[in-house]
């Protein structure tokens, strides 16, 4: 049984109430501006709706079908992660790096809980946050292919590497406490109307970026179609953004599809604040940011890394797409996805702040080693 007015379970789990909601202020006044600029007359107003239908076209509609594929066999096949993690003893780095360098933070986050509650050593946490490059992964498989064929199996075997090593020195004093784990979202339960306008709309969607990534002119090809459709996913994925119960990871419990839409719509708005801010800063500021950023070439590596240490993936969202426009160098971007930790870090913070704070350091010693290593011996590599 489930009591309404708490939202709470017989068995303790929390479950999201309500129909619509619950609203999120500060949210529901982000999306309506960026509602707002898209509507917006003018040059502004047109090159809003352009950014959003790529981000929608380019990324949003290839991230729906990668996490609805993912959670759809992790429901069919019944397959516990956290359980396999723990009977896997001498295989746990590898997989918990594997786990890692899946695009988005789902797996790093099936870690992170998993170390609380005592099933997986403190070099397995290691691996994973330093493997994952989180949410801006999505970012880069639909936009730069052959970078992303390059940053996720090296940050995959640094990850391994990582973690063997600390496993081997890491101080006693980071062994996890068993039993401490705790739900890291609430439940949504069934399946909502939106869940469903949200795939409706995803599946032409990821037509058109399947065209477009065989290089079809999408305009001349189908008219006003992909506006309309662009558009159309971009506000349903801001009103389920703005109406969410989640922060960002959705519940394992619930169903493939809710799981899709809510995160999709996370993921999205982080990448049209990437989108809009690159492009209004070169169109209404006139600065050239790729000459800017050459001028103080030998820091970028460095602030790629430190950027990468800020939890969440809005900041790595912002460096890849820095990347994927030529401002900052493949090494740049290479540091940023081996220190960065995504959204994992969040829950990694909330259920053990001690060696969330040293995983989150330790992933800096290979992101330096590796970064600036790309920047003095392969300087031009991927650019």
């Amino acid at each position: 049984m489930t009591d309404m007015t708490t939202g709470m379970t017989s068995t303790g789990g929390r479950i999201a109430v309500g129909r619509i909601g619950p609203f999120r202020p500060w949210r529901m006044v982000v999306a309506a501006i960026l509602l707002a600029l898209a509507a917006a007359p003018g040059t502004l107003g047109e090159l809003t709706r352009g950014l959003m239908v790529d981000a929608y076209v380019q990324v949003s509609a290839f991230v729906a079908a990668t996490l609805l594929l993912f959670y759809g066999a992790e429901r069919v096949f019944r397959f516990d992660i956290g359980e396999s993690l723990k009977g896997a003893k001498g295989w746990q780095v590898p997989l918990a790096a594997l786990l890692g360098a899946t695009p988005g933070c789902g797996g790093a986050v099936v870690v992170v809980a998993a170390y609380s509650s005592g099933n997986v050593g403190f070099g397995a946490v290691v691996a994973t946050l330093t493997a994952t490059m989180g949410d801006a992964a999505f970012l880069l498989l639909a936009t730069r292919p052959d970078a992303a064929l390059v940053v996720l199996p090296l940050s995959f075997t640094v990850g391994i590497i990582s973690g063997w090593l600390i496993d081997a020195f890491a101080p006693d004093n980071l062994t996890p406490q068993s039993g401490t784990a705790c739900d890291l979202a609430p439940r949504i339960g069934q399946v909502r109307l939106r869940d469903f306008g949200y795939l409706l709309v995803a599946i032409p969607g990821l037509g058109l970026g399947i065209s477009q990534l065989a290089q079809v002119d999408l305009e001349a090809a189908f008219g006003a179609v992909p506006l309309w459709i662009g558009l159309a996913g971009t506000a349903i994925g801001l009103a389920l953004w703005s109406t969410s119960p989640v922060n960002a990871m959705t519940h394992s419990a619930d169903n493939p599809l809710t799981r899709m839409a809510e995160e999709t719509s996370f993921i999205s708005v982080w990448v049209i604040g990437a989108y809009l801010a690159y492009d209004y800063v070169a169109t209404f500021a006139g600065l050239d940011l790729a000459a800017l950023f050459q001028s103080i070439g030998p820091v970028l590596p460095l602030m790629g890394i430190v950027i990468g240490l800020i939890p969440g993936c809005g900041p790595q969202v912002l460096v890849a797409t820095l990347y994927i426009n030529g401002v900052i160098p493949f090494a740049a971007l290479i540091g940023n996805a081996i220190s960065n930790d995504g959204d994992a870090l969040f829950p990694a913070i909330a259920l053990n702040p001690k060696a969330a704070v040293w995983a989150t350091l330790y992933s800096t010693i290979p992101a330096l080693i590796v970064a600036y290593g790309f920047y003095v011996f392969a300087p031009g590599f991927m650019n």
